[in-house]
């Protein structure tokens, strides 16, 4: 991936109510394997792809070692390009990986090690801790662990493809997303880039805040995953900050305009005291951050139900959504649910589109920081992190774009969390408990609450608890 100069956010193409797509027509059939077929993801993520406008068919491989969603979702899709028409795709799967990656064009990981048998551990030990979660999948304790599972998997399945598609553009959902990509970055050759939804979904909250008609906003966004700032967010030239920040003074001295304003507090604080808002939903991003989870009276304060804050709220809520996900696909076969959608906003259908296509489309991707050559794309993070940036797809695939220097108290905030994610990546990728202890020794929330003694015991048993899907750990 080769960079180019700066470049300045927009309202993209995926975001018109028509989703038309983008103009030629795609010059081949192409091989899509999905890795992780059993994801929710799948679904949506196909649908998009089989309403490419121009696409030229080709094979769908699914991948998942769970033979149950396998054999389910096999028989969705095929049912999905039915529903829609496509003669031209051919829908294969195996729960081995290598009996049908070999000649993809696209790999989409979306990959779930352990499903929900360890949500309890991650979430749970620490709290014992004092560590209070909200999500608990990309940073924290939960988020270490959930990477110390992936990430070995991970890069197995990578060097499967450098050897069966090694021309292969592979797009990563899962989370923990910065320490995967970094992890990549760091022990594999394959091209990634991570994927995320924050940036698309959060300006488009920031415009209907802020009363601007999305298509008409500009803004420049950088930083890491879930921890990217709107440095610049405008409307025809008018900056919308002053606007965002009266309504937010509002919402958190408890005079909301609106129900809705009421929620989403965590954002609204930083932007006040940082000076930008930030890319992901409040609950996750307090993970990111030693102010708010360390004391009860602040978490009455600022957290709110679900997304917005709540205590344990994925815990104690993704084993129901995956059996609801698995009742939800056998009523689509059943007839009882409908099956297609139109076409979403995630990014993995608009790049495969624009690269076949060779017409420049922007993404936010997650990319190594010198990804393509020597100067960092965000000038003060490390260099040899993962960070978050516009990127132009085309015919040579995903781009960076040059960012230029954060606002030094956002830049600070960013390497706080790279150095606990940096540790991460290293203690996956060497099967080290060492490193792993030292990783949580720097993430921003677990310092805040515990002592150097106390992240060695918590880490040592969150280990002991979950052994059975951490193999080769010293």
């Amino acid at each position: 991936m080769s960079k180019s100069t700066k470049s300045e956010g927009h309202a993209a193409h995926t975001q018109d109510a028509e989703r038309q797509g983008l103009p030629g027509v795609l010059p081949r059939p192409i091989k899509l394997t999905m890795l992780g077929a059993g994801s929710a993801f799948t679904p949506r993520l196909v649908n998009d792809v089989l309403q490419i406008p121009g696409e030229r068919g080709g094979t769908i491989a699914l991948v998942d070692v769970d033979r149950f969603r396998l054999r389910t979702m096999h028989r969705l899709i095929e049912r999905l390009a039915a529903k829609l028409g496509k003669t031209n795709w051919k829908v294969i799967s195996s729960p081995d990986r290598r009996e049908v990656m070999r000649g993809s064009d696209y790999l989409v990981n979306c990959i779930e090690v352990s499903g929900v048998e360890c949500v309890r551990h991650d979430n749970d030990i620490p709290a014992r801790y004092g560590v209070d979660q909200c999500i608990g999948d990309t940073i924290g304790p939960g988020g270490l662990f959930k990477g110390l599972r992936t990430i070995p998997v991970w890069l197995e399945m990578l060097a499967d493809a450098e050897r069966l598609c090694p021309e292969a553009l592979v797009l990563n959902y899962t989370n923990p997303m910065n320490m995967l990509c970094l992890a990549a970055g760091r022990a594999r050759a394959m091209a990634v880039v991570g994927l995320c939804h924050s940036v698309q979904g959060t300006s488009q909250l920031l415009a209907k805040r802020a009363g601007a008609p999305y298509g008409e906003m500009t803004w420049e966004c950088a930083g890491i995953n879930h921890l990217s700032w709107f440095t610049k967010l405008e409307h025809r030239g008018r900056d919308l900050y002053p606007i965002l920040k009266k309504k937010a003074q509002q919402d958190l001295a408890g005079r909301p305009s609106d129900p809705e304003d009421a929620e989403d507090l965590f954002r609204k604080d930083m932007m006040l005291h940082f000076g930008a808002f930030i890319t992901e939903s409040s609950g996750h991003l307090s993970e990111y951050l030693p102010y708010y989870r360390k004391r009860k009276d602040l978490l009455k304060r600022y957290a709110r139900p679900r997304y917005h804050g709540e205590s344990r709220f994925y815990a104690s809520n993704w084993p129901e959504w995956r059996k609801r996900a698995d009742r939800s696909r056998l009523a689509m076969l059943d007839g009882r649910e409908p099956i297609a959608w139109e076409r979403s906003y995630e990014y993995a259908s608009w790049i495969i589109e624009a690269r076949e296509k060779d017409v420049p489309f922007r993404i936010y991707g997650n990319v190594m920081n010198t990804r393509g050559g020597s100067d960092a794309l965000i000038a003060n993070l490390p260099a040899d992190g993962c960070v978050e940036v516009a990127c132009m797809v085309d015919r040579g695939g995903v781009r960076p774009t040059r960012y230029g220097r954060l606002p030094p108290q956002m830049a600070a905030l960013c390497a706080s969390n790279m150095a606990m994610f940096d540790l991460a990546a290293t203690a996956a990728i060497t099967r080290s408990k060492e490193a792993a202890i030292h990783a949580l020794l720097l993430d921003p929330l677990t310092a805040a609450v515990c002592s150097p003694s106390e992240i060695r015991e918590m880490t040592l048993k969150l280990f002991a608890a979950e052994k059975q899907f951490l193999p080769g750990y010293r």
